[in-house]
């Protein structure tokens, strides 16, 4: 069925942005669906009752989150059938963007039924703007794993990505993940960290990763609220051009010093395996 037949005879979806902590940020267009809407789906009813509540408005809730949000589908799909006019929010800013409702959109599509977004806050693209770091292309990895191993290897399959990486990072969480952004990216690669944007304690921490990580530490404050992480992507890549002068490099060391010491510093400027330099010392020096 197309959403063109499916807006005559049924409802629509719409997906309502909502204030990241500034509710006077909440649009007039969201304050507009939101007081049309015949049910609103929310991931936490009782968060999104005193938004509701702020605005004048006493409406359906239903509880749409991650853990349920396939057995909630056909309960909005009927709502929509009967012409229904639906609106899905998140607990802050525009739902879907790490948070729930992919599933939901995609049935709602997949059954004909216009879609509709409601642009307004979120907060990587909040983030980013005020940043000073690159944005003409950004990597947005949402939430790492929770685990540290896990995390570890996440971030270092991100390592050499040359697009400005976006991460969200709960409280309890946010200095294992500076931590590790040291461990594995290094003490030099730039890093803004934005803390409860805008809210009263709006906070920007800037600098390297170390040096972030240092400012939150001595903050007394640096492990409260909500946080985005935004790192700057690696100016050196592997496979790039300047591999192109490893070659010439190795050439010139090899005939000053021994082979393996040329290969590991070789390695360290220019990403390059040790192993493989090595083996290609090995041909220049015969050479």
């Amino acid at each position: 069925m197309s959403s063109s037949v499916a807006s005559v005879v049924g409802g629509r979806l719409s997906i309502v942005a909502t204030p990241i902590g500034n509710l006077a940020d909440l649009s007039d267009r969201a304050r507009q669906v939101l007081a049309a809407a015949d049910l609103v789906a929310a991931e936490d009813t009782r968060h999104s009752s005193r938004l509701l509540q702020h605005l004048g408005l006493s409406k359906p809730l239903l509880a749409l989150h991650d853990h349920n949000e396939r057995d909630r589908v056909g309960r909005i799909l009927s709502a929509l059938a009967e012409g229904q006019q639906v609106a899905l929010i998140s607990d802050a800013g525009t739902p879907l963007i790490s948070d729930p409702g992919y599933i939901l959109v995609r049935e709602a599509r997949k059954a004909g039924f216009p879609v509709s977004p409601i642009p307004g806050p979120c907060a990587l693209v909040a983030a980013l703007s005020a940043a000073g770091l690159p944005t003409d292309r950004f990597l947005f990895a949402g939430f790492l794993p929770a685990k540290r191993a896990g995390r570890r290897s996440a971030l270092a399959e991100l390592r050499e990505q040359t697009a400005t990486l976006v991460f969200y990072e709960s409280p309890h969480r946010i200095l294992d993940l500076m931590q590790d952004l040291v461990d594995e990216f290094g003490d030099d690669r730039e890093c803004v960290l934005g803390r409860e944007l805008t809210k009263t304690f709006e906070t920007f921490y800037t600098g390297t990763v170390k040096e972030v990580l240092a400012e939150l530490e001595a903050d007394p404050h640096g492990s409260r609220g909500e946080f985005v992480v935004m790192v700057r992507g690696n100016d050196v890549v592997a496979g790039s051009s300047l591999d192109l002068d490893a070659d010439k490099l190795l050439k010139l060391l090899v005939a000053e010093m021994p082979v393996k010491k040329a290969a590991k510093i070789v390695a360290e400027v220019s990403g390059i395996g040790k192993n493989e330099l090595y083996q290609r010392a090995l041909q220049l020096k015969g050479d």
